[in-house]
């Protein structure tokens, strides 16, 4: 199984604010959708909470939450109480992405293969999450998509993709 991470980050690497996303992005959204239908997507439960349809269709939604907090009424997602419990249920699967929030990012940056980087060219004073600081000399860059500032993108952003370096 190849793990992989997709995420928007400011340069300060903040990636929401108030459980939402610091910026409205289309082509950010068409690329993530593009890039994760037909996963698995793991995540926390805030982050489920945010998407205005649950789940994301035309993916497998795996959903960490502490047991008390799993939800009766499932919403179309299995719920697990651990990270390797929902790595234990996509063991057969080629590419899976963590799609968040900072906690679940914190946890797997050390254990992803791949990060699909969507780079905006802010660093916002008012974000509350944040994306763990990435050492990027332990990755290297597999794609570079420069995008400038438009009629529905505010700041200029990059796409960028990472594969982790090979351990000498």
């Amino acid at each position: 199984m190849t793990l992989s991470i997709i995420v928007a980050i400011a340069k300060n690497f903040a990636i929401g604010r108030k459980n939402n996303l610091l910026y409205h992005m289309p082509i950010d959204m068409k690329r993530f959708k593009q890039i994760t239908t037909g996963h698995t997507v793991i995540m926390g439960k805030n982050t489920f909470a945010s998407f205005p349809k649950r789940p994301l269709p035309n993916r497998r939604n795996i959903v960490l939450a502490l047991p008390h907090e799993v939800p009766v009424d499932k919403e179309g997602a299995e719920w697990v109480n651990s990270l390797q419990q929902a790595f234990d249920l996509c063991k057969d699967e080629d590419e899976v992405f963590i799609i968040g929030g900072a906690y679940v990012y914190g946890q797997t940056l050390p254990l992803a293969d791949r990060l699909y980087l969507t780079i905006i060219d802010d660093e916002p004073d008012d974000a509350d999450a944040f994306f763990p600081v990435i050492d990027f000399g332990e990755w290297e860059e597999t794609f570079r998509e420069e995008h400038p500032e438009d009629e529905k993108h505010v700041k200029p952003f990059a796409f960028v993709n990472l594969q982790r370096k090979a351990a000498n």
